[in-house]
């Protein structure tokens, strides 16, 4: 897909590949459109906007607190949506309750977002203090502190390993069981200011030097090991796998899938995903390569760094 010029920033907290996303989409007047992670609705104004009065948008969000703000942003725009307490994985019931066969595009905005790691409480972020707690929804499940209270330290090797390609995952496993039998693994800066020990003792500071020139930004030795624990805590990559069998379904012929994704292991499943249903006749065109932002997009954002879109084309055929 052809890339377009910058988009300007939306609102205080700016939707990743905006200009990307439309391009991609292109949604036009009369269609439907589904936001899977709907958020503060960042993307879903822009696309609400063009689809118009006649048209409908369905917005998701595991995350019920996000629903009210996007709700207000929403009606700024207009009517013609609806908003579903719910997750992706959950698409198809969804579509159902509201009588829909078939969409024009769905988007999937993987990860959490900025609003989430602003609020200390929810323990998404390894630079604030909080609980750790890492639920999307925080309305049921286990909390990341009473995952690391019980996970095996093996266990917890592998998926660091394979969920975050952490080179530590054995040193950071090993010190994270032998912590939590001095005291719980209970809050955000107690497991950051740990991790960081372990990869450069001496180190204090959990905020690190996290951006320490202009235009050079540095992993938190710790940002591998917080990815994981929430990917596990929400189940996120089941989640995904359902989302990428049932899309095809979902979507009318000529309909378009765009997916953004942060780390590795999404990125490898929505690759293989596409590939797989473009063999089977299901898309009629993938992105050969994922887009990525632009140099001044990750410099005004720093969400956007590891950023990848990929789309896809439904067949002609339904």
């Amino acid at each position: 897909m052809p890339r377009g010029p910058r988009s300007t920033p939306h609102g205080e907290h700016r939707p990743v590949l905006l200009q990307e996303v439309l391009e991609v989409l292109s949604p036009q007047e009369g269609e439907i459109a589904v936001d899977c992670t709907t958020g503060w609705a960042g993307h879903s104004v822009e696309l609400l906007q063009r689809i118009g009065p006649r048209g409908h948008l369905l917005g998701l969000d595991f995350d019920a607190e996000n629903l009210p703000r996007a709700r207000e942003r929403l009606l700024q725009v207009g009517e013609s949506f609806s908003l579903h307490h719910s997750n992706f994985a959950a698409l198809p019931s969804i579509l159902a309750e509201q009588k829909i066969d078939q969409v024009d595009m769905i988007l999937a905005d993987l990860g959490m977002s900025s609003m989430q790691v602003d609020d200390a409480e929810r323990g998404f972020s390894y630079v604030r203090e909080g609980p750790l707690d890492m639920r999307m929804d925080r309305s049921r499940g286990r909390s990341a502190a009473q995952l690391l209270a019980t996970i095996g330290e093996e266990e917890l090797r592998q998926a660091l390993e394979e969920l975050g390609d952490e080179p530590e995952a054995a040193r950071f496993a090993a010190a994270i069981v032998a912590a939590r039998q001095r005291a719980p693994i209970e809050r955000t800066t107690q497991l950051a200011r740990l991790l960081l020990e372990v990869s450069q003792p001496g180190q204090a500071d959990p905020r690190w030097r996290l951006h320490p020139r202009p235009g050079k930004w540095q992993t938190h030795p710790a940002a591998r090991t917080f990815q994981v624990l929430r990917i596990l805590v929400n189940r996120e990559l089941n989640n995904l796998e359902q989302l990428l069998r049932v899309a095809p379904s979902c979507l009318r012929p000529r309909g378009r899938l765009a997916i953004i994704s942060f780390h590795s292991g999404e990125d490898r499943r929505v690759k293989q995903a596409l590939r797989q249903g473009e063999q089977r006749g299901e898309y009629g065109r993938i992105a050969a390569e994922p887009l990525r932002a632009g140099y001044e997009e990750r410099q005004s954002n720093p969400r956007a760094r590891s950023a990848k879109l990929r789309w896809a084309i439904r067949s002609d055929s339904p």
